[in-house]
């Protein structure tokens, strides 16, 4: 693996460690400052990915400006495009078909990192930036253009995709639904060799991530009257049974 390729990892790791130390320490300067401490979380988070992106996006700077950045023998860009639209369908088609599988093994429904996401959000809007494009793009350049380029370089597709996508899984804590994640990761490494353009994957990525969030914020009480209908229904049916 390039040099410059362990330095972005350890850029992204040193990101996703960095609230350790630097959140609670902005959170009392808020506090200091009469400012409330809960909207240290979003400015942190905002400011620690974009910073990481812009770190990362120098580190890569001269590869970006060569045709190295993307393999040699890729998809045309008319190709390539369809998809990248295609991808969006494909990758909400493997969570379902994951979701649909831990629910089989009794795996409760639901993400709480998408919870607080959304916490995050109500907090402050502009945090939608960072869940849906910047964390996508950081993703795909470490686990599918990094880990998963290096890997298919000694393995086969099957073998490359499920280490990088487990470790993507993985790097989102949430080991219950390591299965969902993993499918995902498998999505975005299918359109990542099958085009050899990182942009696709990267496409994708942000747009079923913006979908995910527009949904679950603009339509939230839409979506909460349908659930409770639906248990006011099945309890209705339970009553009879």
């Amino acid at each position: 693996m390039k040099k410059e390729y362990w330095i972005v990892i350890i850029v992204y790791i040193a990101m996703q460690l960095s609230s350790l130390v630097g959140l609670p320490i902005m959170m009392s300067s808020f506090k200091a400052g009469g400012i409330s401490p809960s909207l240290a979380v979003p400015v942190w988070l905002i400011a620690s990915f974009s910073i990481a992106l812009l770190i990362i996006l120098f580190i890569l700077r001269k590869e970006m400006n060569t045709k190295n950045f993307e393999n040699r023998g890729g998809s045309s860009y008319g190709t390539s495009f369809m998809w990248a639209i295609f991808g969006v369908f494909l990758a909400y088609f493997a969570q379902i078909c994951a979701a649909w599988i831990e629910r089989l093994l009794g795996i409760d429904m639901g993400s709480e990192n998408t919870q607080n996401i959304l916490r995050i959000i109500d907090l402050m809007p502009a945090a939608i930036i960072v869940t849906s494009i910047i964390g996508p793009i950081l993703e795909e350049i470490v686990f599918r253009k990094i880990i998963f380029g290096a890997l298919h370089k000694r393995f086969n597709f099957f073998i490359s995709a499920l280490i990088s996508s487990v470790i993507f899984a993985a790097a989102h804590t949430e080991f219950q639904h390591i299965l969902l994640y993993s499918a995902m990761g498998f999505t975005f490494a299918f359109l990542y060799v099958k085009t050899k353009h990182i942009l696709v994957p990267i496409f994708a990525h942000v747009t079923m991530n913006t979908l995910v969030v527009l949904v679950q914020t603009v339509y939230k009480d839409d979506l909460e009257r349908l659930q409770r209908e639906a248990e006011t229904l099945q309890n209705f049916i339970g009553g009879f049974l």
